[in-house]
């Protein structure tokens, strides 16, 4: 994907929720890999796909998108990211510029069974707080981004176990 130029908003993927919705994850913005596919977490290196195989012990990482997306309504799981839009270079979050947040407001109503909000790294980890407010159980695990290698897969997937409850 190219740089955009400076002051371009570049816009995130819409969410995947529906009324079952028990769990949300809440990542802080698609990375290049991922606005271009179209796709949550579509770069290679992450590793958002194998922990949430891990997590629900069903391969999902090799499964075509869509059935990815499928069955994770299955087990009740939404994706979503905490910014709507912004400027950036590159995928890092340090490089977010001019965020725009997506609109919450109506999450209650959207999805009536979510009662946890687990965020995907530091950066969408920082509107725990808010949620938290807002009456929902959160959970702030470490980033699947590639750009988080301090921990090993293991390490993240002891604190990813977690989403199950």
């Amino acid at each position: 994907m190219s740089i955009p130029p400076s002051g371009t908003l570049l816009a995130g993927l819409p969410p995947v929720l529906n009324r079952d919705t028990r769990v949300l994850i809440l990542g802080s913005f698609p990375g290049e890999a991922s606005l271009a596919a179209k796709q949550y977490y579509a770069h290679p290196r992450n590793q958002f796909w194998p922990l949430l195989s891990a997590v629900l012990g069903e391969e999902l990482a090799g499964l075509p998108y869509n059935e990815r997306l499928v069955r994770l309504q299955a087990h009740a799981i939404g994706l979503w990211d905490v910014i709507a839009a912004c400027e950036r270079e590159g995928s890092l979050d340090a490089a977010i510029r001019n965020a725009q947040s997506n609109d919450f407001a109506a999450l209650k109503q959207r999805c009536p069974h979510l009662t946890r909000v687990c965020f995907n790294g530091k950066t969408s980890g920082k509107l725990a707080p808010t949620f938290a407010g807002a009456g929902f159980e959160t959970l702030v695990l470490p980033s699947s981004s590639p750009a988080n290698a301090q921990l090993s897969f293991a390490q993240k997937l002891a604190h990813w176990q977690s989403i199950a409850g």
